[in-house]
C-alpha cells in the first residue's frame, strides 16, 4: 500500500501545532521541555514509493516528506540506539534493530510498531527484507545471520558465519540470494535453502564495510576497509571490476535504480561512476564529515547522502546540491549557557570541528563558529557574554566574537589536545586544560600566556575557577583534583579519593565546595571542602562514568551527567538524590541556565535536551 499525498497531509494535520519548531517537542523523555538538534545521522534511505526520506539517528527515525523535505514525524520506541532500519518492498512494513537487542516490525499506515521478533539479539548490525517481504534477515553480534518469518515473528533459520566477523548483508532484488560480508570474505547464499553458493576470500583482513546488489541482481558491489570497491558476478563469484582509485576510506556504495551509475562514499566525498563504461562521472563535495550512507530515490532523480551532522540532497544527473536537511548534529560533547541565558553553545564529540550557538527560545541556530581543524572539546562564554572560548583536539584555544563569530585570538602554546576551558569571574583570565598535563592561564584580552600550572601526571580533563577567581580547580586522569592559586601558580592542595580518573570539576557558588565526577571504576560524585581539602560526601547512584557536574546558581542542587543515560539532581545539603532524568544515550555534559530554572544536557545521540528544574 503506497503512502499517498492525502495520507501525508492528514499525518501533518493530526500532529499537534505542526509549526516549524514543533519537531523539537516530539517524543521527549519525561521532564524535558525541548530538544535542540535532531541527532547524529546513521543512515538514509527512501521509502519504496519515494514519498518519504527516512533518516535513522541514534535518537530515533525521522521521516521527511519528499515533496517539501519537511520532517513529519519521529519514530521512537526502542530503549537503545537504533542501528539499522529496513522497508519491505511493498512499503507496508518497516523494521528497526536497536542496541536494546530487539528487532521490531512496524506498520507504515499508522507508523506504529506492531510486533517484536522472538528472542533478544546481541549486537544488531544490519537488517534487510526479502523481495516478497516474507523474510527479514539480521546480522547479529554472535556472527549469525538470523532469518525471521515476518508474518508470525518466529525464527525460520540461522546461518552461522564461521569464517569471520559478519558485518553486512544484502538481498538480491528477486529475494533468492543473500550476500554477506565479513572480515575474511564475501559469501553468497541461497536465501531459501541456506545453501552456500560461493565464497571469495578477502586477503589482508580487509573488513567488508558495505554491500549492494545491482538492480538486475547480476552484480554484487562491496567496499572494504582497505579503500577498495570490488564488483562480483553474482552467479559465479567471478571478479568483474576493481575500483582502487584512492586512499580514502569507503563507507557506502549504492546503484542507481537503472543500474547505470554506482555511487561510492569515500571520506567526505561521493564519487559517481558510470557502471557501463567504468569511468568516473563526477565527484560530489561539500560534506565536512564522513559520508556514512547513500540512497537513490526510486525514480533515480535524487541522491541523498548522510554524514554525522547533515543530510544533503543532490540532483543525480547534474551533481548539484538541491537541498540540506537541517538540525542534525554530531554527538554533543559539551554545552554552556551565555550569561543572559538566551544562547547555548555546544560542541560535538567525534569529528565535527564547529561550535554551534543555539537560540534557546526558538531552538534554531544563531551562529556556527568554524576555524578549528579538529574536534572541539570544550566551550565557555566570557562573563559579559561577548566572547566564546573553544578548546580543541588541534591543540589550540580560540577566542571568538559570540555575536558575529569572528575570530579574535588563537592561543597555541599547548602541545597536545585541549580538553577544557573556563573564564575567571572577572573575565580577565582564561584557563585551559590539556592532554599535555598542564593548565595554562591566559590574558583573555591580549592572548598572552600568564601562568603554566603543572603537577598532574596524566591528562587534565576539566578546569573551573572559584567564584572569587583566586583558585583554579583541575581534574585529571591521574585520579586527583588540584586546587591552585591563580596569582602565584602554587598548588594549595590535592584532593585524593576517586578510584578512577576525574572527568569533571565544579565550584559551588559560595566557593566552599568543589564537586568532582569519577571515571569508569568509580562512578561517583564527590564533594570536597575547599578550605581543608577533606571529602565531605560521596554521591553514589550512577551506573557508569560521571562525565559532567554543575551546581545550580543558588548552590542547592548539583546536577551530574553520566554515560548511563541519566542526569541526576542531588540535594547539596543532604546528599540525597532528588530527581533522575533519563535520555536516550550517554550524557557527557550538563549546564544550568543563569536563572536556575532550566538544565541543558548534551547527549551522545547528537541532541541537547532542556529540562525544567524549577518545579
Amino acid at each position: 500500500m503506497k503512502i499517498t499525498a492525502t495520507f501525508l497531509m492528514l499525518l501533518v494535520l493530526f500532529l499537534p501545532n505542526a509549526s516549524a519548531e514543533d519537531y523539537m517537542r516530539w517524543g521527549l523523555p519525561e521532564g524535558a521541555v525541548m530538544r535542540l538538534g535532531k541527532g547524529t545521522v546513521g543512515e538514509v534511505q527512501y521509502s519504496p514509493d519515494g514519498t518519504l526520506l527516512v533518516v535513522r539517528t541514534y535518537l530515533g527515525i525521522w521521516l521527511y516528506d519528499t515533496t517539501t523535505y519537511r520532517a513529519i514525524t519521529l519514530l521512537t520506541g526502542h530503549t537503545g540506539a537504533i542501528n539499522s532500519i529496513a522497508f519491505s518492498a511493498d512499503g507496508r512494513t518497516f523494521a528497526s534493530g536497536s542496541m536494546d537487542r530487539r528487532v521490531r516490525l512496524g506498520d507504515t499506515k499508522t507508523w506504529e510498531y506492531k510486533r517484536t521478533l522472538s528472542g533478544k539479539i546481541p549486537g544488531i548490525r544490519a537488517l534487510v527484507f526479502s523481495r516478497d517481504g516474507a523474510t527479514l534477515t539480521c546480522v547479529n553480534g554472535d556472527n549469525h545471520l538470523m532469518l525471521w518469518d515476518t508474518e508470525t515473528g518466529e525464527m525460520k533459520r540461522t546461518i552461522a558465519e564461521d569464517r569471520g566477523w559478519a558485518t553486512k548483508v544484502a538481498f538480491s532484488p528477486d529475494g533468492t540470494m543473500l550476500a554477506s560480508g565479513t572480515s575474511k570474505d564475501v559469501r553468497l547464499w541461497n536465501a531459501v535453502t541456506g545453501e552456500l553458493k560461493w565464497t571469495v576470500a578477502m586477503h589482508g583482513r580487509a573488513d567488508i564495510v558495505c554491500l549492494a546488489f545491482s538492480p538486475d541482481g547480476t552484480t554484487v558491489a562491496c567496499g572494504d576497509s582497505k579503500y577498495t570497491v570490488r564488483l562480483w558476478n553474482a552467479e559465479t563469484g567471478e571478479l568483474k571490476w576493481t575500483i582502487a582509485d584512492s586512499i580514502e576510506q569507503v563507507f557506502s556504495v549504492a546503484f542507481s535504480p537503472d543500474g547505470a551509475t554506482l555511487a561510492i562514499a569515500r571520506a567526505n566525498d561521493v564519487h559517481l561512476w558510470d557502471a557501463v563504461t567504468r569511468q568516473r562521472k563526477q565527484t560530489l563535495t561539500g560534506h565536512t564529515d564522513r559520508v556514512m550512507s547513500l540512497a537513490f530515490s526510486p525514480d533515480g532523480t535524487t541522491l541523498a547522502t548522510g554524514s554525522d551532522d547533515s543530510v544533503y540532497l543532490w540532483d543525480a544527473k547534474t551533481g548539484k546540491r538541491k537541498g540540506t536537511l537541517t538540525g542534525h548534529t554530531a554527538s554533543v560533547r559539551s554545552v554552556a549557557f551565555s550569561p543572559d541565558g538566551a544562547t547555548l553553545a555546544s560542541c560535538a564529540w567525534v569529528s565535527d570541528t564547529a561550535v554551534r550557538l543555539w537560540d534557546i527560545k526558538t531552538g534554531g541556530h544563531r551562529q556556527i563558529l568554524t576555524g578549528h581543524t579538529n574536534t572541539v572539546r570544550g566551550v565557555a562564554f566570557s562573563p559579559d557574554g561577548k566572547t566564546l572560548a573553544s578548546g580543541s583536539a588541534d591543540s589550540t584555544v580560540r577566542l571568538s566574537d559570540a555575536k558575529t563569530g569572528e575570530q579574535k585570538q588563537t592561543l597555541t602554546e599547548h602541545t597536545r589536545f585541549v580538553t577544557s576551558v573556563a573564564f575567571s569571574p572577572d573575565g580577565k583570565t582564561l584557563a585551559s586544560g590539556s592532554a599535555d598535563k598542564t593548565v595554562r592561564l591566559w590574558d583573555a584580552e591580549t592572548g598572552e600566556q600568564k601562568q603554566i600550572l603543572t603537577g598532574h601526571t596524566q591528562f587534565v580533563t576539566s578546569v573551573a575557577f572559584s567564584p572569587d577567581g583566586k583558585t583554579l580547580a583541575s581534574g585529571s586522569e591521574d585520579k586527583t583534583t588540584q586546587l591552585c592559586d591563580t596569582e602565584t601558580g602554587e598548588r594549595k592542595r590535592t584532593l585524593i579519593g576517586h578510584t578512577d580518573r576525574v572527568f569533571s570539576v565544579s565550584f559551588s557558588p559560595d566557593g566552599k565546595t568543589v564537586a568532582s565526577g569519577g571515571g569508569f571504576r568509580d562512578k561517583t560524585v564527590r564533594l570536597w571542602n575547599t578550605e581543608t581539602g577533606e571529602q565531605q560526601r560521596t554521591l553514589a547512584g550512577h551506573k557508569h562514568v560521571v562525565v559532567s557536574v554543575a551546581f545550580s546558581p543558588d548552590g542547592k542542587i548539583l546536577a551530574s551527567g553520566s554515560w548511563d543515560k541519566t542526569v541526576r539532581l542531588w540535594d547539596t545539603e543532604t546528599g540525597e538524590q532528588q530527581r533522575v532524568f533519563t535520555g536516550y544515550m550517554g550524557i557527557p555534559s550538563v549546564a544550568f541556565s543563569p536563572d536556575g530554572k532550566t538544565l541543558a544536557s548534551g547527549s551522545q545521540d547528537g541532541t541537547i535536551l532542556l529540562w525544567n528544574v524549577a518545579d
